[in-house]
């Protein structure tokens, strides 16, 4: 059974950057990818960034250039660095993990206001 737990959400203006964190626990070493997902109120949840133990990166087309995607075998983490934030990346952001079943974190609050 994989816990994840995600940190570092928070307020930020229009064109700031912003670190979000996901701490895994209770059986890392089964998983095979991470990922980040994150969901609008009223929408369904969307696919952002994922990254293989390895560190195989994938991003959405709305992440490419401004999100970066990282993994800590060592530490058992998961981090999304994001840049240029725009108004529209206001959202629940959740970590995910495969084991092959998938696993999902509480989410963290991101919003992006002047």
């Amino acid at each position: 059974q994989v816990q994840l737990v995600e940190s570092g959400g928070g307020l930020v203006q229009p064109g700031g950057s912003l670190r979000l964190s996901c701490a895994a626990s209770g059986g890392f070493a089964t998983i095979t990818t991470m990922a980040w997902y994150r969901q609008v109120v009223g929408q369904s949840r969307k696919w952002v960034a994922s990254i293989t133990r390895g560190g195989t990166r994938k991003y959405a087309d709305s992440a490419k250039g401004r999100f970066t995607i990282t993994i800590n075998n060592a530490r058992n983490t998961v981090a999304l660095q994001m840049s240029a934030l725009k108004v529209e990346g206001t959202a629940v952001y959740y970590c995910s993990a495969w084991t092959p079943r998938q696993y999902w974190g509480q989410g963290t609050q991101v919003t992006v206001s002047s």
